[in-house]
């Protein structure tokens, strides 16, 4: 009995590629994380990456960010300026707010925990001879393009149907 041909497997589109860069870039972060060794909490580590990227910046715009409640924020700032790693000023645009900055502690606690991450990657680069330095630098200018072309809109938009 002759056999059924098969349709040949269609490449996966931009939709299931996208979601499996989703899925690894997760599962690489926890892999780098557990490995680096960092004894920060990595919500901390994910705020101070945040005040970082987007200070000063109001505990409103930091909750957006995060998209979590204002009094969660507000506590994780707090525990921040506590530990010397933020500090917090009067907005001078809106005295009802203050603006959260990093503090040369807090930026030290996160170039030390990025730089121990990147040995991390390194490693993991080093270990596989399938992949070198253009690889990791092919990866790394994919995504700060995406990264950089990124607006307001883009950071709200979702897919057709969903509110």
């Amino acid at each position: 009995m002759k056999q059924p041909v098969l349709p040949a497997a269609a490449a996966p589109g931009a939709h299931d590629l996208s979601a499996e860069l989703m899925v690894l870039v997760g599962r690489l972060t926890r892999t780098v994380t557990r490995a680096a060794g960092v004894d920060v909490p990595t919500a901390s580590l994910r705020l101070l990456s945040q005040v970082d990227e987007l200070g000063p910046v109001t505990i409103g715009a930091l909750t957006e960010a995060d998209r979590c409640s204002q009094p969660t924020m507000s506590s994780a700032v707090q525990t921040l300026c506590r530990r010397g790693w933020a500090s917090k000023v009067r907005n001078p645009d809106d005295g009802r707010s203050s603006l959260v900055t990093l503090t040369d502690a807090g930026r030290a606690v996160l170039a030390d925990a990025r730089r121990k991450r990147a040995q991390v990657v390194v490693g993991l680069f080093t270990a596989d001879p399938e992949h070198d330095e253009r690889d990791l630098a092919t990866a790394v200018a994919v995504l700060r393009g995406l990264l950089d072309a990124r607006t307001p809109h883009h950071l709200d938009a979702r897919p057709e149907g969903e509110a």
